[in-house]
């Protein structure tokens, strides 16, 4: 026969089941599972409430946006709306708003995708190299950014405000988010003409990609005339798609020049 256990090896094998995991004691005497009559049936949670699917709260920040950007009267407002527009993540990333640069009622107005790294720090568009051959480019056909003449000016934004993360392309989300910012852009500066550099600006504007096909080609975008073109910094990259940027550039001046 077992000699029964003193309390404190009772006590020191309810430590080593504590420390194996066990957390709480089931009942008061050992239960047979074998020889249970019926396995029980944990009692039914009360049903929860449906989650939100992602479109619906996708349409709902668009609306909210279109909401913010049309009750902006100017510039400087719509500025405001989008520094208070708290639905973006990658405002929270991000060192600086990069909302514009350049004359505000130049007739030409740029579109660019998103900022980079110096412009997220200096707080305006194209001012790494990318924007330091756009000045050249603009230059070439007698336009600038810090031209006080409208009619040789340039004013240049992009379709997002804020930097992603390690400069990866904005998804569809971000890009329709901020599109009734853009719309709103464009309306209040009122350019006679617009250039879209790169793909997300296509994507964002035209709803198409592939760039190679779409440059050089005049369409129209947010109601104005616009050609898509190469984005400086994919010119960067492949230099020899610096002829076909010149075509465009000289294909730009003489629609800007028509115009007058």
């Amino acid at each position: 026969m077992t000699a029964p256990l003193d309390s404190h090896t009772v006590l020191a094998l309810l430590d080593w089941q504590i420390d194996l995991g066990a957390t709480e004691a089931i009942g008061d005497t050992p239960v047979n599972r074998y020889e249970a009559p019926e396995r029980l049936v944990p009692a039914k949670k009360p049903d929860a409430a449906p989650p939100i699917p992602a479109k619906t709260l996708e349409a709902d920040t668009v609306a909210e946006a279109g909401f913010a950007a049309a009750d902006a009267g100017s510039l400087d407002a719509l500025k405001s709306a989008l520094a208070a527009f708290e639905h973006c993540d990658l405002k929270r990333g991000a060192r600086n708003l990069v909302f514009s640069d350049g004359h505000p009622s130049a007739r030409l107005m740029i579109i660019g995708e998103a900022p980079g790294r110096d412009e997220d720090q200096q707080g305006k568009p194209f001012v790494g190299r990318a924007g330091q051959l756009l000045d050249r480019m603009l230059a070439a056909i007698g336009l600038s950014r810090q031209n006080d003449d409208p009619a040789t000016g340039a004013y240049i934004t992009n379709i997002l405000p804020w930097r992603p993360p390690q400069n990866r392309d904005p998804n569809p989300q971000e890009i329709a988010m901020m599109l009734p910012f853009v719309e709103r852009h464009v309306q209040l500066a009122d350019p006679e003409v617009i250039v879209l550099m790169g793909n997300i600006s296509c994507q964002a504007a035209l709803g198409q990609r592939g760039i190679t096909r779409l440059r050089g080609q005049w369409t129209q975008a947010f109601g104005k005339p616009a050609l898509p073109m190469f984005h400086p910094a994919y010119l960067l990259r492949k230099p020899h798609e610096k002829r076909a940027a010149w075509a465009d550039l000289l294909d730009l001046q003489a629609r800007l020049e028509g115009n007058t």
